[in-house]
C-alpha cells in the first residue's frame, strides 16, 4: 500500500496517544511541524526496507510503493494492465520484484497489522495474477530480512529498526532502544537487551532519525542537527 495507507496503523502500533503536548517545540522537530509524531518512523521503516530490497537485488526490476498496479504491469512488462478493473489499478504494493516475480507488504509487527498486511497481499496477488501472463503470476515473497541501527551520540542511547518475512509476502517491523553506554562500541550498545522505543524519544527524535536514514542511502540532505551515526544492514553483519 502507499504511505498514506499506514500511517493510522502505525500511530495505533507506537500506542494511538494524543502526542505529547510540548512535541513541537521538542529539538529534532520543526517548530511549525503539524505530522503525527510517530509518522516519521512509519515512513522512515517504508523507504529504509525498500531501499535495501533494491540494494539486495541488484539484477532485479523492483517498483516500490510509488508504483501502482497497473504501472507495474504496464512497465514490468507482466501483461495486459487493461485487464485490471478500475477499482484496483491504483494499487500500490509496498515491494514489487518483476524479474523474481514476488511481492512484499511492509507493516508494523502487531497483530492487527498482521492481519491487514495479509489480506492486502491477497488482493495484491490476486488482482496482479488476472492481468499478468501465465507464466508471469507472482507470488509473496519470502526470506527478506535485515537491521540497522541509528546512534545519535557518541555512547548514548542506540535506535533499531529490524524488520523480517515470517510468511509470503508480508515484512514486520519493529523499532527497538538500546540503552546508554558511556565508553561503549556501537555494537557492545547494541548486543544489549533491547527495549521498547520510548515515546519521548519518539517525540523529540522521530524527524531528525526519518533525515538521517534518508542521507545515509543517499536520498537527501544530512540533517545539521544529527551528529551521531547510522549502521546500515552492511555494517551489522
Amino acid at each position: 500500500m502507499g504511505l498514506a495507507g499506514f500511517l493510522l496503523v502505525l500511530v495505533a502500533s507506537l500506542g494511538a496517544q494524543a502526542e505529547p503536548p510540548s512535541s513541537t517545540l521538542l529539538p529534532g522537530r520543526k517548530p511549525d511541524s503539524r505530522e503525527p509524531w510517530g509518522a516519521f518512523l512509519g515512513r522512515a521503516a517504508h523507504e529504509a526496507i525498500g531501499i535495501e530490497y533494491t540494494l539486495q537485488h541488484p539484477s532485479s526490476i523492483v517498483f516500490l510503493d510509488t508504483a501502482s498496479l497497473s504501472t507495474i504491469v504496464k512497465e514490468g512488462k507482466l501483461g495486459d494492465p487493461e485487464r485490471l478493473s478500475e477499482f484496483v489499478r491504483l494499487l500500490r504494493p509496498d515491494i514489487t520484484d518483476t524479474r523474481l516475480l514476488v511481492l512484499f507488504e511492509i507493516k508494523p509487527n502487531d497483530e492487527e497489522s498482521r492481519r491487514e498486511g495479509r489480506g492486502q497481499v491477497g488482493r495484491y496477488l490476486a488482482a496482479l495474477n488476472e492481468a499478468v501472463t501465465p507464466d508471469k503470476k507472482l507470488v509473496g515473497g519470502t526470506g527478506f530480512e535485515g537491521s540497522l541501527f541509528l546512534e545519535f551520540e557518541n555512547g548514548g542511547a542506540l535506535w533499531q529498526l529490524s524488520w523480517h518475512t515470517p510468511e509470503p509476502g508480508l515484512t514486520l517491523y519493529r523499532w527497538s532502544y538500546r540503552r546508554k553506554k558511556p565508553n561503549a562500541s556501537w555494537k557492545e550498545r547494541a548486543a544489549q537487551k533491547a527495549e521498547e522505543l520510548p515515546r519521548v524519544e519518539i517525540a523529540q527524535r522521530g524527524e531528525l532519525a526519518e533525515q538521517a536514514i534518508r542521507a545515509a542511502y543517499g536520498r537527501g540532505e544530512w540533517p545539521k542537527e544529527f551528529q551521531g551515526q547510522v549502521y546500515l544492514p552492511v555494517d551489522c553483519r
